[in-house]
């Protein structure tokens, strides 16, 4: 801005022109506001006959009303904590690893029981995270051997019993990369 201006204009011209703005911004707020107060008076003034329609219609309260509710306890709805401090289910809340109805089981005969001590890291298949390494541990699946192994049925079965996308154990070859990283291992 300050290389815009004009050494030719004189600086009185540059100062009236902020005080005609600063003239012009305060006749525009006091404007407003006498118009807006003169507004709110309009409204407050009301006339008699419609303050006499006003007290037919609700009745003037001079004693203050007392209002005490009771509160019945509600029956059979009680609050059962299911999870600790640290977001763990608590006891009888922790889901049993057994079978459950309805779900095939697994025939370890067709690729080896494992056991948490010889535990790979499963996660360094493409499509196995965290979340999918614990539910594969918790059927009893730990090492690259085991899903080596894997038929079309076992595949099958691990997709149900883990509740993973149907398929996807497939179309990212679990098995093929487990054969590689079991190799890799020795």
């Amino acid at each position: 801005m300050l290389d815009q201006l004009d050494p030719s204009v004189p600086p009185v011209s540059y100062i009236a022109f902020w005080v005609l703005m600063l003239v012009s911004f305060l006749i525009g707020w006091f404007a407003a506001y006498y118009f807006t107060k003169l507004k709110y008076k309009r409204d407050l003034e009301v006339s008699e006959a419609e303050k006499l329609a006003l007290k037919q219609q609700r009745p003037v309260v001079t004693e203050p009303v007392q209002t005490t509710f009771t509160v019945q306890p509600a029956e059979g709805i009680k609050a059962v904590q299911t999870r600790g401090r640290s977001g763990q289910p608590m006891e009888p809340y922790v889901k049993k690893e057994t079978a459950q109805e309805g779900l095939p089981k697994l025939n370890f005969d067709n690729f080896g029981k494992a056991d948490e001590t010889q535990k790979d890291d499963l996660k360094l298949i493409s499509g196995v995270g965290p979340f999918i390494e614990k539910k594969l541990n918790s059927i009893g699946i730990y090492t690259f051997e085991q899903i080596s192994r894997f038929n079309d049925e076992d595949i099958e079965t691990v997709t149900a019993l883990i509740e993973f996308f149907p398929g996807r154990i497939k179309r990212d070859d679990w098995k093929g990369q487990a054969k590689k990283l079991a190799k890799t291992k020795e």
